[in-house]
């Protein structure tokens, strides 16, 4: 099972680098990307909703899902082409905390003062990434802005999709919904911002199948079977050596050198993040 869970943090890893290599805007990547996982889900999302009543609660809560999956990658995708594969990574996978926070807020789960603790040491490492990244992208704060906001998304996500498969709804009839939610709020973007939708090379559209395929397939699904056999924690600490690879491969595709001022931050912020895993009750 580790196996699989391994052949899922790798694929994950090679989101950020896929991103790049295609090099188009992140609002036509991020359309493409779940237009296409939507259409190959179809042959198992598709008899799993026949089989499923949803009520008011759970159809919307499912939308709304596939609306924060859209923002998530939107952004976060945006995020890749401001500042470097280490912050973006880095600070995207800050996904627990605001887990832990929004359990707070929406549902009463009370943080322990160890995960506060873990919250605020996190908070140091994502300030210090944001002032040493000056000069590692085109605009570093905006960049990592939109990283926050990826993980923030990321976090709703998160907590609706396990409040719907609480119900009883499927796995396949939830990611249908969700992703096909977040396809059609995705796909009219590139329209609004007067971005082409194929004004772009062959090799873009390859990356961004691979993306599809590899990543949001291959990485999401092996990762949603390791949970089934070991435990949430074990597998939200493992999901956080995503940037670690990720930073492994833009070093030796992109030559991409973060400062030792990144490195440090980085390490604190995801400190902070696997101190809240271990000790927040919202990840078991």
């Amino acid at each position: 099972m580790f196996t699989v869970l391994s052949i899922g943090l790798v694929a994950i890893s090679l989101a950020a680098i896929f991103i790049r290599y295609a090099d188009a805007p992140g609002v036509v990547v991020a359309a493409y990307r779940m237009m296409i996982a939507t259409v190959i889900l179809l042959p198992l999302s598709v008899p799993a909703l026949r089989r499923v009543q949803l009520t008011r609660q759970t159809l919307l809560y499912s939308l709304l899902a596939g609306l924060c999956l859209a923002i998530h990658f939107a952004t976060w995708i945006s995020s890749l082409s401001l500042t470097s594969v280490t912050a973006s990574v880095s600070i995207v996978a800050s996904q627990p905390l605001w887990v832990a926070l929004f359990s707070w807020v929406f549902l009463g789960l009370t943080p322990s003062f160890l995960v506060l603790m873990s919250v605020m040491l996190a908070v140091v490492g994502g300030s210090l990434i944001s002032f040493g990244d000056f000069g590692a992208g085109s605009a570093p704060l905006i960049g990592n802005g939109l990283a926050l906001i990826g993980a923030v998304s990321a976090a709703a996500y998160y907590l609706l999709g396990r409040a719907v498969q609480q119900t009883g709804v499927s796995l396949h009839a939830y990611v249908g919904l969700a992703y096909g939610c977040a396809a059609l709020v995705l796909a009219p973007l590139p329209l609004l911002f007067r971005m082409s939708y194929t004004n772009y090379s062959l090799e873009t559209f390859f990356w961004i199948a691979l993306l599809a395929l590899i990543p949001q397939l291959v990485g999401h699904t092996s990762v949603n079977y390791a949970l089934n056999y070991l435990s949430p924690t074990v597998v939200a600490t493992a999901v956080l050596l995503e940037p670690v690879g990720a930073s492994v491969f833009a070093l030796l595709l992109f030559k991409e050198v973060p400062s030792n001022t990144v490195l440090l931050g980085a390490f604190i912020l995801l400190t902070g993040v696997l101190l809240t895993v271990q000790n927040s009750r919202t990840v078991e």
